[in-house]
């Protein structure tokens, strides 16, 4: 009975990790140099790439 009363207890965790990891990157959001900032615009980058590349005719 023990291991159905622990189901889903890694996923409470790693909400909580990811939400504390994303708090604290995202507390210096307010300037153009922080690290989220920067991933963002590495992602954004990325996509614009990757839909260019899917556009270009063959």
């Amino acid at each position: 009975m023990k291991q159905a009363r622990s189901r889903g207890q890694s996923s409470m965790e790693y909400t909580v990790i990811c939400a504390a990891i994303a708090a604290a990157l995202g507390l210096g959001m307010a300037d153009r140099d922080s690290v989220l900032w920067q991933l963002v615009q590495a992602f954004r980058a990325g996509y614009q790439k990757i839909t260019h590349a899917i556009s270009v005719p063959d």
